[in-house]
């Protein structure tokens, strides 16, 4: 393209749509060079429309974006992205191709209830919705024959408000389908594809979303359908919303719901992936497709063993969905006379003892009974739900029941800031990003001589800058406060030299946030010293029932406020991907304390590894694998009393000794140039051994050896 040769109207109109088309698939979500088109063509609706490449396009007019392009460099930094967009998605050699060319014919049904994948699209309550996300770029990636199933909330997750009183409160914002990177699936005369699915005695009508992730396609359900009932419009309005009934109907439309779209589609996976119990009810209708074709009903689940996968995710019995006879009765009473059986002998499905009529109904088991291969997220985790459903498997000793684990991990493009791409595009050239999920890429670092620690310790000055100028602009505008006395001091709240400690995740009890501030008078101790400054940085959100949760979030705000922590402490409202990703980046020392064995992963802390940051974490989930004693910071022993108590009591003193004796002189512990040489010894070593072991791609791989060929 010639920079002084004007477009032609051939060229202007394909720049224009493959903007379009660009935006309409996440793949820019992880590329630096794409999302830079979008927030140079407005910088101030990329920031206030949470970085929605979409909206972008809607709030340039196709005048301005014409004129816009007439702009010779803007132009080409448009066709070099889109070139690149092009490349990637027509590679025809990528790890799969290679290694599981047999897949191409059977792909990869990946069923989950939650997708994170941007704050643009906020269809996520958690941990376990940024690891689905993960999974799926990954899958991308890696060229895997790969569909994601999930269901389209068009309220999403809640937002999160703080009121005077320091309570959480909770409010849902309408997403728009059309400010959305999402596209309605049709069929060939352009009109929407409707499926059926029968829940209790009723058939409700669903369509279907599609998200472009890179190569790889994700379908959202959605009833918000003119033929359904009100109640029934509204299953699918809120992630994990309503009451027990509304998660039974809305994980028999997601597992049910799921197949039928599938076999509407004409797409036949060989390989059905459960993420969680939420899909389980999948195999359901698998068993019933071999039914009708006549085979016997234990037949048919035998068959269905063999197409389906199972992930597990909590170690926490409270996590996995249990649902009585009688609402089983209401929802999927005239279900088992498609299956050709009674009725108890579908509950027994999901019992561990069969026959016994007080148990209730587990989704958890059913995706046991009904798998032919189960594994949890982590080494320990795995251990724990061997443990959990040994009588699952009677006769077997804990050691053999078929349970694996393959260790949970992040999709490394997508979390890493702007400034840490920037370091290595200077460093390696525009290349640089093909070869980040491979060993040797960050084994280099453990050399000096490679990256100087002057530069790494500016980059992680830049990192820190970036996030704390991020949290003043968060906190001026939740507290509401416009005018200019309050700009200024809000500029000077935090210290960009000070170690800083972030805490950011669902506020669950049993991650324990305020840990660290049961021993409080020692923690002001410790902040009072002006010589080595310590700042905390806390975000998350409690679930809108858990009252314990929210009483955690109160405490910490209202130390933050009202305490002698006031100025050393702040809470971030509307905990969501993009908070998480300043954090990540930003923060010098990631905290989690766990009660254990209750964390079966955990990935915030893997995100910060890239950025420099080091762990400060219990011998929990992926953590306990991790640490090799130099490359971050354990809290405490590889074991815990049972006690509850003591195990808060010791917990809360071992991070305590840990901190103080470990992690605050390291940090302070400078050259004459000022340089914190054996801190910096330690981040290389936590990035050479932690980021290319833990992320999706060692995952997705793994998954496919072990798990998606037999």
């Amino acid at each position: 393209m010639s920079a002084h040769k004007p477009l032609t109207t051939t060229q202007m109109t394909d720049l224009i749509n493959g903007l379009h088309r660009l935006a309409h698939n996440l793949w820019w979500t992880w590329n630096q060079e794409a999302q830079e088109v979008f927030q140079e063509l407005s910088p101030r609706a990329w920031r206030n429309l949470f970085h929605n490449a979409v909206a972008i396009l809607h709030e340039v007019s196709d005048y301005e974006l014409r004129i816009r392009l007439q702009n010779p460099f803007f132009a080409q930094k448009v066709t070099d992205a889109l070139h690149k967009f092009e490349k990637y998605l027509n590679e025809p050699a990528t790890w799969a191709s290679e290694h599981m060319p047999h897949l191409k014919e059977a792909p990869v049904a990946y069923f989950s209830a939650e997708f994170g994948f941007h704050e643009t699209l906020p269809i996520a309550a958690g941990g376990l919705g940024a690891l689905a996300g993960d999974h799926t770029k990954s899958a991308s990636d890696l060229g895997l024959p790969f569909y994601g199933m999930s269901l389209f909330y068009r309220e999403g997750y809640f937002q999160q408000s703080i009121d005077q009183d320091n309570w959480q409160t909770e409010f849902y914002s309408l997403l728009n389908p059309k400010n959305l990177p999402i596209e309605q699936v049709v069929n060939a005369k352009g009109e929407p594809i409707v499926c059926t699915v029968e829940i209790g005695r009723n058939i409700v009508h669903f369509q279907a979303w599609r998200v472009n992730v890179g190569r790889v396609e994700v379908f959202l359900l959605d009833t918000n359908r003119p033929e359904n009932e009100p109640h029934f419009k509204d299953l699918t309005l809120r992630v994990y919303g309503g009451d027990s009934t509304t998660r039974i109907m809305q994980e028999v439309l997601l597992g049910v719901g799921g197949v039928i779209l599938f076999r509407k589609l004409g797409i036949h996976p060989g390989v059905f992936h459960m993420n969680e119990g939420h899909a389980a009810f999948l195999t359901l209708e698998l068993a019933r497709e071999k039914i009708a074709e006549g085979v016997g009903f234990d037949h048919a689940i035998e068959a269905v063993k063999q197409e389906c996968i199972f992930t597990t995710h909590t170690p926490v019995e409270a996590g996995h969905d249990r649902f009585s006879a009688d609402l089983m009765h209401y929802v999927l009473g005239r279900y088992a006379s498609h299956l050709q059986v009674d009725f108890d002998q579908l509950m027994d499905l999901g019992r561990v003892h069969k026959g016994s009529s007080q148990e209730p109904f587990c989704m958890t088991v059913l995706a046991l009974r009904c798998s032919r291969a189960a594994n949890g997220v982590s080494e320990l985790h795995g251990e724990v739900s061997r443990e959990m459903w040994q009588a699952l498997y009677p006769g077997r000793s804990i050691k053999d029941v078929p349970i694996g684990h393959i260790t949970n991990g992040i999709h490394l493009m997508g979390w890493m800031k702007g400034p840490l791409r920037n370091f290595w595009k200077r460093h390696l050239g525009d290349s640089w990003d093909r070869t980040v999920n491979e060993t040797e890429f960050w084994q280099k670092l453990e050399d000096p001589e490679y990256i100087s620690d002057e530069e790494l310790w500016a980059l992680r000055y830049e990192l820190r800058r970036e996030m704390i100028e991020f949290t003043r602009r968060r906190l001026l505008l939740q507290e509401h406060y416009l005018d200019r006395q309050h700009y200024i001091a809000f500029d000077h709240l935090l210290n960009v030299d000070a170690l800083t400690i972030g805490f950011a995740r669902r506020f669950a009890t049993y991650k324990r946030a305020p840990l660290i501030f049961q021993q409080f008078n020692k923690i002001i101790d410790l902040v009072r010293d002006s010589r080595r400054p310590i700042q905390f940085i806390f975000a998350g959100k409690a679930h809108p029932r858990d009252e314990e949760g929210k009483k955690f979030i109160q405490h910490i705000i209202h130390l933050s406020k009202y305490s002698e922590l006031k100025g050393h402490l702040v809470f971030i409202e509307n905990y969501d991907v993009h908070v998480c990703r300043q954090m990540v980046s930003g923060c010098d020392v990631w905290l989690n304390n766990p009660r254990r064995p209750l964390e079966a992963s955990g990935t915030s802390g893997q995100k910060i590894s890239c950025h420099g940051g080091l762990n400060l974490s219990i011998l929990d989930g992926w953590w306990r694998e991790g640490y090799d004693g130099q490359n971050g910071f354990a809290i405490g022993p590889d074991s815990h009393p049972e006690s509850v108590e003591e195990q808060d009591h010791i917990d809360s003193e071992n991070l305590y000794r840990t901190l103080v004796e470990q992690v605050v002189p390291l940090f302070f512990q400078r050259d004459a140039n000022g340089i914190p040489r054996a801190w910096l010894k330690k981040v290389r070593h936590a990035m050479a051994t932690l980021t290319p072991q833990f992320n999706t791609w060692r995952m997705v791989k793994e998954y496919s050896r072990k798990y998606y060929t037999f």
